[in-house]
């Protein structure tokens, strides 16, 4: 509880509900209210202050609570506002103009603000109570959720009763938990509400593709344990699905029993009955958020109901403000694909048009509504690249600027729909409701960087979604934006690339002496030690550089979420040969070790303690096999087919090709991740097209697609070359990745470098297929240099004591292993236990120091901890 001391205020207002909602009313009115006019007094029922619950997918993984609170929602220091937390309005005494809470507290007040939002709605079906059904509304409900899915397992089936917005989010919640989710929707696609039939197609292939199972068109009849510590769900084809967990996700009601039960009028369908100034039928109770039915109208997305919290300040404060109404659109990235949903997104007004482009290969679909004279934007609905939306929004309801068909498909590129095309008036941040001309005009004022111009108007602070829009704005104002590394170079990473390959400099120390300040931080020191990497042959463990590596890097090994490492050899094009399938099995059997085969067609060693690694390594490099870079920003796998040695369809060697490259190119270090592929056909076995380069087989050649990615935002390869021959598809890939190497930014993968890139592909093809800026024999060479020196981290490291000196588990008593790591044995499966112990392991950069704790020897901290 946040309790101010006594102060010189006549009234008070009490608000019911400490949501993001609530949080924003107390902002505006402690903003507005310069005379101290009002104290607020306002009663959260979670014990957690205001939180960012359209952000609670986030939650997952990290599990901290405080990186979700929003922004002074202690109200610290603030002598006008006091919070009561854990605590529920259960009545309201509108006579005496009190409230009561579930602890028995009785507050005066006012004026009275209901913020209690909304709850979940869980469909009557049978068995809907069972202990393994949960919602998915609020931390403590991911926290049972998360228990669950931990004692089920990696793999486990998860339930999700609802395929809207707030259905394909706890999906996500369930993937990010290692589980396998089921999404069940009634409607006969996905987000019902924002897609339309073939979005609905299009978002359901990706979802699939991310390893979603989707069932549509049918509800949930029951649900029933099923003997074995989970429930079967049986839907209402009759079907059923044995799962670990249920979560209903199937939309959300107006909270408005306490309104209810004080009297107040409520809407037909729900919700706090309010007129445009959000007021009740009692004058000196007022509704925002989700729980208001603004002249019967109940909204459920935050930019409405930050609205309404801020009309009601005004209200309160004198003022004749009114709602709006509210902008419905949304723009989102669900399990990484991209869906926006603007205006008349169904095409329900009269007569309207409607363009359509859908590429389902792609996984894009594009629909953009407009009047019967095609003059006027009305609406549109995005899947799969929703890049379009910062500037078709605004444009809703405007004449449209050239060919309408333009503004979605390929060939227009959206060439018409600039940032200079949008009037002053036209909405850029719709959470916050500002104005383009309101940002130019704080641009022109001295706003000179996106923090500047949230600073001053509001812009992007709430979902971020209209920060490139910012961004252009600013850029079309003639303000250059900072491209420095961080707060210790101003340079770029492409600035510091080249400053290294021009004066030779080979340690962090002497760069950062020369051209920045201070001592460096997390963003510097693996950015320039990967700069180095790049530049040179050295073993990233000599000398300095072994201090700038991340964990990862530093022990050449994955590390696991229980502190352990996984090892994973090279297995160049997915080839191994039987004695090297013995030695991994008797690695993994000698050694306890947990095997599975990854994606890139490699083995993978789960497990080991950083002391065992070592040795581990040894009898694989006897075995004639090498490091697989899994753990760096570096080539990692190089996928193929069987190609026409072996298939009736192959028309080339793509394994032959699939060696040639994984060994040309292995220990390459990269901004990010590399991931390559060939197919030897057009059937595309090897998924090529979905790699950073991508080598397909023609009857007349190889085929290069390059800038395809999978991760949060899939992107498919481009063809930049067709038809060429061995020698040609490796000088372009010589080029191509030196390119990107030298030009990207940190941690930047390919595909954004690629839409980054001032003119594209076209440009891309221009240097690499017609070397237009000469550098094609200075990039060749430059690789040149890193196959000859390439030589395996494992095997140097074998080779030199003082390396091997690091690979202990304490630096003070190298003879002792870890006893934190721990595992256990679920349906045959090596599972990892995680201790509550103060170990810093996820920034670790070192070995362990051995303390005392308790009478148990446990590593507390790591040395040199960034």
């Amino acid at each position: 509880m946040t309790k101010g001391t006594e102060m010189n205020t006549s009234r008070t207002v009490v608000v019911a509900g400490h949501g993001m909602v609530g949080h924003r009313f107390v902002q505006e009115m402690r903003r507005r209210d310069t005379d101290g006019t009002w104290r607020v007094v306002v009663i959260g029922e979670e014990a957690e202050p205001a939180y960012d619950r359209v952000g609670l997918s986030s939650y997952v993984g990290e599990w901290d609570r405080t990186a979700l609170a929003l922004s002074g929602n202690t109200y610290d220091g603030d002598i006008a506002v006091e919070s009561l937390l854990g605590e529920t309005v259960t009545s309201v005494d509108r006579a005496g103009r009190r409230v009561v809470t579930d602890s028995g507290r009785t507050v005066d007040y006012d004026a009275l603000v209901l913020a209690t939002g909304s709850y979940p709605f869980v469909p009557p079906v049978s068995g809907h109570d069972h202990e393994k059904c949960f919602v998915y509304r609020t931390l403590d409900d991911l926290d049972g959720i998360r228990a669950v899915a931990e004692v089920a397992g990696p793999g486990a089936v998860g339930v999700v009763v609802g395929g809207g917005l707030l259905g394909l989010e706890a999906a996500n919640a369930l993937r990010l938990l290692g589980m396998t989710p089921h999404v069940v929707e009634f409607a006969p696609r996905l987000m019902p509400m924002q897609v339309d039939d073939g979005g609905g197609a299009v978002l359901a292939n990706l979802v699939t593709d991310l390893g979603l199972h989707v069932h549509t068109g049918v509800g949930t009849s029951a649900i029933a344990d099923n003997g074995t510590g989970g429930v079967s769900v049986t839907l209402s084809d009759e079907s059923v699905i044995d799962a670990a967990l249920v979560v209903f996700s199937a939309g959300v009601r107006p909270r408005d029993q306490l309104a209810r039960d004080a009297g107040l009028a409520v809407g037909e369908r729900g919700g706090v009955l309010v007129d445009t100034g959000c007021r009740t039928d009692d004058p000196d109770i007022f509704a925002i958020g989700e729980v208001a039915a603004v002249e019967g109208r109940c909204y459920g997305l935050v930019a409405p109901g930050y609205s309404t919290a801020e009309v009601v300040a005004e209200q309160l404060l004198g003022g004749a403000a009114e709602f709006p109404g509210a902008d419905m659109s949304t723009k989102l990235k669900l399990l990484g694909v991209d869906v926006a949903s603007f205006g008349d997104a169904m095409g329900t007004t009269e007569n309207a048009l409607e363009i359509v482009y859908s590429d389902p290969v792609a996984g894009k679909y594009a629909k953009v509504v407009i009047s019967d004279d095609a003059s006027t934007l009305l609406g549109g609905i995005l899947v799969g690249d929703a890049s379009a939306y910062a500037m078709l929004k605004p444009m809703v309801g405007r004449a449209i600027p050239g060919d309408p068909a333009a503004l979605i498909t390929p060939a227009g590129g959206g060439a018409g729909v600039g940032i200079d095309a949008l009037p002053d008036d036209a909405e850029i941040c719709s959470c916050n409701g500002v104005s383009k001309g309101t940002i130019c005009s704080a641009i022109a004022e001295g706003a000179c960087d996106i923090a500047a111009v949230k600073g001053c108007t509001s812009a992007g602070t709430t979902c971020g979604g209209c920060v490139p829009s910012i961004k252009a704005l600013l850029e079309a104002s003639g303000v250059q934006l900072s491209k420095s590394l961080c707060e210790h170079f101003t340079q770029s990473r492409a600035e510091l690339f080249e400053i290294v390959s021009v004066t030779g400099i080979r340690t962090f120390s002497e760069l950062i002496d020369r051209y920045g300040t201070g001592s460096g931080c997390e963003i510097c020191k693996p950015t320039v030690a990967s700069i180095l990497a790049s530049t040179s042959s050295d073993h990233i463990l000599d000398g300095e550089q072994a201090g700038l590596q991340d964990t990862n890097d530093h022990f050449l090994a994955n590390m696991q979420k229980n502190g352990s490492y996984s090892v994973v050899p090279r297995m160049p094009g997915g080839e191994v040969t039987p004695e090297q399938l013995i030695v991994i099995g008797e690695i993994a059997r000698d050694f306890d070790l947990y095997t599975k085969i990854t994606g890139g067609q490699r083995i993978d060693l789960f497990g080991a303690r950083v002391d065992q690694l070592p040795e581990i390594w040894r009898r694989l490099v006897d075995a004639g096999m090498e490091s697989g870079h899994a753990y760096g920003k570096s080539l990692r796998t190089v996928k193929s087919c069987v190609g026409s040695t072996w298939c009736r369809y192959g028309v080339q060697d793509s394994v032959g090709m699939a060696v040639f490259l994984e060994k040309r190119y292995r220990g390459l270090r990269s901004p990010h991740k590399l991931k390559f592929g060939v197919s030897g056909c057009a059937r595309e076995c090897a998924e090529a097209r979905g790699k950073d380069v991508g080598v397909i087989a023609t009857e007349h050649g190889w085929n290069l697609y390059v800038a395809g990615n999978g991760g949060q935002t899939p992107k498919h390869a481009q063809l930049l070359a067709g038809g060429v021959d061995d020698e040609t598809l490796v000088a372009y890939i010589d080029r191509y990745l030196m390119f990107y190497i030298r030009t990207a930014d940190r941690l930047q993968r390919t595909a954004p470098w690629l839409e980054s890139l001032e003119g594209g592909l076209d440009h891309l093809k221009a240097v690499v297929c017609d070397d237009s800026l000469g550098l094609a024999a200075e990039l060749e060479a430059a690789m040149e240099l890193h196959v000859a020196g390439y030589r395996d981290e494992w095997a140097a490291v074998l080779e030199d004591e003082d390396k091997l000196k690091r690979f202990v588990s304490f630096v003070n008593a190298p003879e002792v292993s870890d006893p934190t790591i721990r595992f256990t044995e679920g349906d045959e499966r090596k599972v990892p236990v995680l201790l509550d112990l103060p170990t810093v392991r996820s920034a670790s950069v070192g070995a362990g120091v051995l303390v005392e704790s308790a009478g148990t020897d446990v590593p507390l901290e790591s040395e040199g901890v960034r």
